[in-house]
């Protein structure tokens, strides 16, 4: 039977599961992704982390075959990094590579993360990827916040198009012109891959996005896109826990419309998106 045959489309309770099926490929099919790693580690330089990283207690939350750890390595090497993800194929994967002692995995789901042992507090927070594919995004978020230290960063890099008619096309094509048939033909299943498509396509945009984070308590919300074809597809969405335990007040603005030119080259620091003052 092929890994295809008589299996239904992925949902997101089953992310999991399906990243176990394609781990062993899934390295080589985001190295054809140009920019893919360097986006990482410019989502990592934005978090600001401070001296390298030393005496900071970093989570990698999703950090499947360690991709994103890899990004918080190369900006704080004198961290502690903490990686977790709910496959443990894709952690399987991580943890064969080359890491220095201050790098540990965990397997566990990171919507329960206190029944993993991860309990805090953090000084800092990468979540790549990973906000999408969870089913209780709210409530993952609350606790994300609670983990954090008082006026520590959180990164969450992801695919966001809702908001971009043009974001939309481009993402289809290369989806269906490249993604999917290059992870059909890698793994003999394009499952995952028609899942990332759709699942991309449904998710926030920038505008919701923020305001999800400002309502589960983060302050300090900023957005910047990155360069190349993924230019108002794949953000930076920053913020942080605030520094008090008072309520964020955040004044959002629409992202309908946003002053940002689509076809402009984006410099290596990102691009200011207009979410919010």
């Amino acid at each position: 039977m092929s890994p295809s045959s008589k299996r239904g489309p992925v949902e997101r309770g089953g992310v999991p599961r399906s990243f176990d099926a394609h781990a062993r490929t899934y390295d080589k099919l985001v190295a054809a992704n140009p920019g893919y790693h360097e986006h990482l580690r410019m989502t990592v330089r934005r978090m600001g982390l401070p001296n390298r990283g030393a005496g900071l207690r970093l989570l990698d939350l999703g950090c499947g075959t360690g991709a994103s750890t890899a990004a918080l390595l190369d900006g704080a090497p004198d961290a502690q990094i903490t990686g977790v993800d709910a496959s443990a194929e894709m952690l399987a994967q991580a943890r064969r590579k080359t890491w220095p002692t201050s790098v540990r995995f965990v397997h566990g789901n990171v919507e329960n993360l206190a029944m993993n042992g991860i309990v805090g507090p953090y000084d800092g927070i990468l979540a790549a990827y990973l906000v999408r594919n969870l089913v209780h995004r709210d409530a993952a978020l609350r606790q994300f916040h609670r983990l954090l230290r008082p006026d520590a960063p959180i990164a969450v890099h992801e695919y966001s198009v809702r908001d971009s008619l043009r974001s939309r096309v481009v993402w289809t094509a290369v989806c269906w012109g490249v993604i999917i048939p290059m992870g059909k033909i890698r793994t003999g299943s394009a499952d995952l891959y028609r899942y990332l498509w759709r699942s991309v396509l449904q998710f926030d945009g920038v505008g919701a996005l923020t305001e999800r984070m400002a309502a589960a308590g983060f302050d300090d919300l900023r957005v910047q896109t990155v360069p190349g074809w993924q230019q108002h597809i794949v953000h930076t969405f920053l913020g942080r826990r605030p520094a008090t335990d008072e309520p964020a007040r955040i004044a959002l603005r629409s992202v309908d419309a946003p002053d940002v030119d689509p076809e402009a080259m984006t410099p290596p620091e990102g691009i200011d998106m207009p979410t919010g003052t």
